[in-house]
């Protein structure tokens, strides 16, 4: 066993004492060393369970015969860090958690990994770090949140941001926005929609490396609790049978998890992730299997933001293992792979039965017969970008109309707020990519005040940056390359006409190339928003959207 580095022999007699001044037995450093990192804090809602997920996990590891060791993670909440400069942050933690947990994992020599996190970029930065490490690994992540109250209807945080809005535009008053903010998150969990934390637990559990039931099971429930203990047996089951993550996430499996993500209509968030995932797993993995799978794929849910149905209604359906089920039926899934359970992933769905037609729609009836997600390339987007395509209206699956360029958030969401915004215009936001922003932003406040201010039926959005989960309407980002790059969305102008396509899975800028190469000869790059601190640093290490802005 790797641990045998820290514990065996006299040479190690000093590392044994520093082990045994933490009240270490003997008998426990004789078991395998379970590292159960807990992205536990009490700033983030999806997170402020974990400690007690951490604790199940531990009696798991025990019953198992190993020795559990629980180890820190940080972790952003995006919906805190929305609309400011501290949002700057949550893409680019992804790369610090990937790197602290290979770091503890290395210094201190465990032999495997129980993951506990919840949120959007703790999801895959754990895995990433799971992956380059290739060791034993179940993620074991906290659940969501119950759905909300709020005007007679169910609700998640999507409904708040469109709350905004709806203020902004006159429709609603005082008293009603502060009734939606009081009752649209209801306790601990990850927020309730197809967001990304969601997205990705899903694709966790899909892709293998998690437990079923692992993307659903509601944070509240004592089948979480429970859900927790078996991972911490699963883990000793790979330890001791020396199956590791690599063993799990690869080409295959990956193109699994990207059925589920069509399948689901997961957030665009999924792109960037996967395209990190792959990256650590070794796979090739680049934007046209996106569209490639979509193609093949029906969309089979449609949860907040794209419907009225939320996590616990997946749950009840039969969650994950029922929409596999339903795929399986037209053979969308390899279903010969192997997962945490010790068990294929045929095995793991034997018996899965789709309880609810209205939060999974059968595989004969879908919403539609593509997939959630779409790429579009064209010449303001040469490297692609990315729509939630089961989240945009019909009517605006095919738009065009003015560009109204704006070189950050803030100066589009004024713009927005203050209605000079109208109907077919198409809002350009760019200087907001990896590098550009740096950190890619999410930008949940200009499309949710789109959307309650009706807009989002008659006016596209497109950025070099990236949204939410929760977004909804034809928001189109990940426009790769950036700006800050030099891609062609800097050399927008006020006015042009921009054209998107997303059945035929195109995006063009209504400008003759003679054009755009006069703008370019004149073009000058400005100065980068941040100079100091590690975010400089990441600016000039960070890759492009395309690439999963992954660092070089």
């Amino acid at each position: 066993m790797r641990s045998d580095n820290v514990t065996k022999g006299p040479e190690r007699a000093p590392n044994r004492s520093l082990f045994y001044a933490l009240g270490y037995t003997p008998e426990e450093l004789e078991r395998p060393l379970i590292g159960v990192v807990s992205a536990y804090s009490e700033i983030v809602p999806g997170h402020m369970n974990l400690d007690k997920l951490a604790d199940a996990v531990k009696a798991g590891v025990r019953m198992a015969g190993g020795t559990p060791i629980l180890i820190p993670a940080i972790g952003v909440c995006d919906g805190i860090a929305m609309g400011h400069e501290g949002m700057k942050y949550s893409l680019a933690s992804r790369e610090l958690i990937c790197d602290s947990v290979e770091t503890m994992f290395m210094a201190h020599q465990l032999d495997g990994l129980v993951l506990v996190p919840n949120c959007d970029k703790i999801v895959p930065g754990m895995l990433m770090a799971a992956l380059r490490l290739n060791v034993p690994t179940v993620v074991c992540s906290g659940g969501p949140m119950l759905a909300g109250r709020y005007d007679g209807q169910e609700v998640s945080l999507s409904k708040m941001f469109e709350a905004v809005g709806a203020y902004k535009a006159g429709l609603i008053d005082d008293e009603k926005l502060e009734e939606c903010t009081e009752n649209c998150c209801p306790g601990c969990g990850s927020c309730s929609g197809m967001y990304t934390a969601n997205s990705m637990n899903c694709l966790c559990e899909a892709i293998g490396i998690a437990l079923p039931g692992n993307g659903t099971i509601p944070a509240v429930y004592a089948k979480r609790l429970q859900l927790a203990k078996k991972a911490g047996m699963a883990v000793m089951n790979l330890v001791e049978k020396g199956i590791t993550s690599r063993d799990i996430v690869n080409e295959k499996s990956i193109r699994n998890a990207l059925a589920c993500d069509m399948a689901l209509g997961c957030s665009t968030n999924t792109v960037l992730h996967l395209l990190a995932i792959a990256h650590e797993a070794g796979v090739k993995l680049d934007l046209s299997i996106f569209n490639e799978v979509s193609a093949q794929v029906p969309n089979l849910c449609h949860l907040a933001p794209a419907g009225p149905t939320h996590m616990p209604d997946l749950d009840a359906a039969g969650g994950i293992p029922a929409v596999q089920a339903e795929l399986a039926k037209k053979g969308l899934l390899d279903l010969s792979l192997m997962t945490v359970t010790g068990h294929t992933m045929g095995e793991n769905i034997q018996g899965a039965v789709n309880r609810n037609h209205n939060a999974i729609r059968p595989i004969e009836d879908p919403y539609s017969p593509n997939g959630g997600l779409q790429i579009l390339w064209g010449n303001i987007a040469p490297g692609g970008c990315v729509v939630k395509r089961s989240a945009v209206a019909p009517e605006m699956q095919k738009h065009s109309g003015p560009a109204r360029v704006f070189n950050s958030e803030e100066e589009a969401i004024e713009a927005i707020y203050n209605s000079r915004i109208r109907p077919g215009d198409v809002v350009v936001i760019r200087y907001e990519g990896p590098k550009g922003g740096p950190g890619m932003r999410e930008m949940l406040n200009p499309t949710s005040a789109l959307a309650g201010m009706k807009l989002d039926t008659s006016v596209a959005l497109i950025t070099d940056g990236r949204f939410s989960g929760a977004s909804r309407g034809a928001s189109i980002g990940h426009v790769s390359p950036e700006a800050a790059s030099g891609g062609p969305i800097g050399l927008v102008q006020e006015g042009d006409t921009i054209t998107i396509d997303i059945p035929n899975a195109s995006i063009t800028l209504e400008v003759s190339e003679e054009e755009l190469a006069r703008r370019k000869a004149a073009y000058v790059q400005p100065e980068p928003k941040v100079k100091s601190g590690w975010l400089a640093r990441y600016a000039r290490l960070v890759t492009s959207a395309d690439q999963g802005a992954v660092l070089e």
